[in-house]
């Protein structure tokens, strides 16, 4: 394999670069849970890079390990000609950073409750996708040939979009007509990058755990309150 990914067997964070390298064409290979807690428990100097939690991508050919999330997809961007607008693309990683951690409340440190939920519902993510909706209408934010029209191919800030959005929406479905509703155009995007071959492959492989979105206590509590706001 070109590269090894270490990251946790569920979507979230790790859709990231998943999408970026199916749509290159790349080879790589997952470990699975019992790898990647060995390789987060490790001792630094024994890690493949020093970092503190995953994902982390092991680039053979170049024998070049990278940690952190915009890092790894920028450095894949760059090395497979996706990247295009580097200081934007940055941007929509960290924005994407943030999203997760937030959508996670910092990766489960409390959980949800109804006050804070309707508080983050409400305006919060609204208020994300309404930026990202801003940076797609106005400022052309898929710079790789109009990839938000239909034209051209999709570049690295198409595919960070894609896989922050629609991975959202996708496992969390209550959630997409918020999406849909909020930022038509950015949603449409996040759809349509997410139907291409290399990516409709890619979730298919994920089909057998089609119900997981970032696991654990946060995930339960999170359809907790999505199941509450079916009820409204």
């Amino acid at each position: 394999m070109s590269y090894t990914l270490l990251y946790w067997p569920i979507p979230f964070r790790g859709h990231v670069p998943r999408f970026i390298l199916a749509q290159a064409g790349a080879e790589w290979d997952e470990p699975g849970f019992d790898a990647v807690l060995a390789a987060k428990t490790a001792r630094p100097e024994d890690q493949p890079t020093p970092f503190i939690g995953p994902p982390v991508l092991i680039d053979h050919d170049a024998g070049r390990a990278l940690s952190q999330m915009p890092a790894i997809c920028m450095y894949l961007g760059r090395k497979h000609g996706l990247s295009h607008d580097p200081d934007l693309e940055l941007r929509l990683l960290c924005d994407a950073s943030d999203i997760l951690l937030e959508i996670t409340c910092h990766h489960g440190a409390t959980m949800w409750t109804r006050d804070t939920w309707t508080a983050f519902r409400g305006d919060r993510l609204p208020r994300w996708m309404q930026g990202h909706e801003r940076l797609v209408t106005e400022t052309g934010v898929t710079v790789s040939g109009g990839f938000v029209s239909g034209a051209g191919t999709p570049g690295l800030a198409d595919l960070v979009l894609a896989a922050l959005w629609h991975t959202m929406a996708d496992r969390l479905p209550p959630l997409r007509p918020l999406l849909h509703d909020t930022a038509p155009v950015l949603g449409a995007l996040a759809d349509r990058v997410a139907s291409l071959p290399a990516l409709m492959r890619l979730r298919d492989d994920w089909a057998d755990c089609a119900d997981v979105y970032c696991a654990g206590q946060i995930e339960a509590s999170l359809l907790e309150m999505l199941n509450e706001d079916m009820k409204r």
